[in-house]
């Protein structure tokens, strides 16, 4: 059995959250969120969606968020393997346009913390990765976007070329970092 431990990452806010662990002869158990914990360790953290998200090995999704509102999340992997990232996007922050990546999976028993104001995405590497999001705030389809995963004013350096990955169209089309500073998000 082992307990929430948290994990501060470089970008302001984020963290890497060690879930809570159970496993014996039965099966396993784990616990993803718990509201007074989070609270106790400085994670001000409320639900108001949860979704999931399968992806086929070589998938990279992101760079996404919301312009007005955006939510925080907490990722999980519930099966498969992933490298996540995340990017800071608010001006004011110390660590703004600095990017960090994880990897998270089924086995590993770690959340991933994305507060309001970051960019989110990952890269699946294995068939049928299956993603929880539980996110804070409400969805606004109107002004959910993202930046290209490969802009270069970002850099992020992803597992495998982007020429070798799979991407939606709407991916492909998201706006570049110069684009978003016209019309940064709004917290």
């Amino acid at each position: 059995m082992s307990a929430f431990e948290v994990e501060k990452l470089k970008l302001e806010g984020s963290y890497l959250i060690h879930n809570f662990y159970s496993g014996d002869n039965r099966g396993e158990f784990e616990k993803f969120f718990e509201r007074e914990i989070y609270a106790a360790r400085g994670i001000p953290f409320t639900l108001n969606e949860t979704f999931a998200t399968v992806s086929s090995r070589n998938v990279i999704r992101g760079m996404h968020f919301q312009i007005n509102s955006p939510q925080a999340k907490l990722v999980s992997v519930l099966q498969g393997k992933v490298w996540d990232v995340i990017v800071d996007l608010r001006p004011d922050s110390d660590t703004f346009r600095q990017w960090v990546g994880v990897e998270l999976g089924g086995d590993s028993h770690k959340s991933l913390y994305v507060p309001r104001g970051f960019a989110h995405g990952f890269f699946s590497l294995e068939d049928k990765s299956i993603m929880l999001y539980q996110c804070q705030g409400p969805y606004h389809k109107e002004t959910d976007t993202g930046i290209r995963f490969d802009d270069p004013d970002l850099g992020i350096r992803w597992p495998v070329s982007p020429e070798a990955a799979i991407h939606s169209e709407r991916d492909l089309g998201l706006m570049s970092f110069q684009d978003y500073l016209k019309n940064p998000m709004k917290l």
